[in-house]
């Protein structure tokens, strides 16, 4: 078999298909590097590893495109890759190719998963990776993505949470706190999870006599609830539980209608404590750590 001019021919039809069916030619250019890393695999068990290289120097030299001993390298690998994940031309080769960096499967799945659900730009998925967004959820809710089971809200909540500081602002307050999130309040969002969107800080309630004042108040579309951010720069103490359920409690009396799910709360601390965590009843309520990047 003639691999090199099976390669070459793939690849001229491939531009020509790009330049024809704008459309769809993602489709078609992951079906021919799939194609074509097959072939590479074979004719690098049969000819040796050299062959890759010489592949190389010829189609760049015939095709009057740059085909690199590594871009053929990154094919065969993305044939490979593809027998052990599906593969949806939702995605891009190169969202693909940033995948083939990771060795954990699972952590491939969730990706791959994650960038279809968020339509996630390569940009957003190489920032997620970098994040390392998998690893920090925990092994409950890593099983019940892996069982095509629909974690809780609370649960897909990552710990710790980054939070960008984009001014590298000293954090001495919780106000300083607040204002790093409002400054990169989309990213915020995003780190958060998905369709989080922000309804106003600083959210004024009256409770008796006395105002009150809720740091952040969010509102989740897919879970259909409000949240209640409340930030703390020390680590988690129990009156803070307290607090955040008073808040709770009011936006499920005052705000919440008969259609919507009762609110979260989420105590974004220094430092988490389980101790108090274990003994707080009310499930609704979770706290994560933050750091800042």
């Amino acid at each position: 078999m003639n691999y090199y001019k099976e390669i070459k021919n793939k690849l001229i039809e491939n531009e020509n298909y790009a330049r024809i069916k704008d459309y769809s030619k993602e489709r078609y250019k992951l079906n021919t590097y799939y194609e074509i890393g097959k072939i590479l695999s074979k004719a690098g068990k049969h000819y040796g590893e050299g062959i890759i290289k010489e592949y190389s120097k010829k189609l760049t030299k015939e095709l009057g495109k740059s085909y690199s001993l590594t871009t053929l390298k990154y094919i065969r690998q993305f044939y490979i890759f593809s027998k052990s994940h599906s593969v949806s031309d939702q995605l891009t080769y190169t969202h693909y190719k940033v995948l083939l960096s990771l060795k954990d499967n699972k952590a491939i799945d969730y990706y791959i998963s994650l960038s279809i659900s968020q339509q996630l730009s390569v940009r957003d998925l190489q920032r997620k990776i970098k994040s390392k967004e998998y690893e920090r959820l925990d092994e409950s809710t890593k099983q019940k993505l892996i069982n095509q089971e629909q974690p809780t809200i609370q649960e897909l909540i990552k710990n710790p949470l980054v939070i960008k500081n984009k001014f590298n602002k000293t954090i001495l307050t919780e106000k300083t706190l607040k204002e790093i999130i409002l400054e990169n309040i989309d990213d915020f969002l995003v780190e958060l999870g998905n369709k989080f969107s922000y309804i106003r800080s600083e959210y004024k309630i009256k409770i008796g006599d006395r105002y009150n004042y809720i740091d952040i108040l969010l509102y989740n579309i897919e879970y259909n609830c409000y949240v209640v951010i409340e930030l703390k720069i020390t680590e988690l103490k129990k009156e803070h539980i307290g607090q955040i359920e008073t808040y709770m409690n009011y936006i499920d009396t005052n705000l919440k209608t008969i259609n919507q799910d009762k609110t979260i709360g989420i105590i974004i601390c220094k430092k988490d404590n389980q101790f108090i965590m274990q003994y707080c009843s009310d499930t609704r309520i979770l706290s994560r750590e933050y750091i800042l990047n």
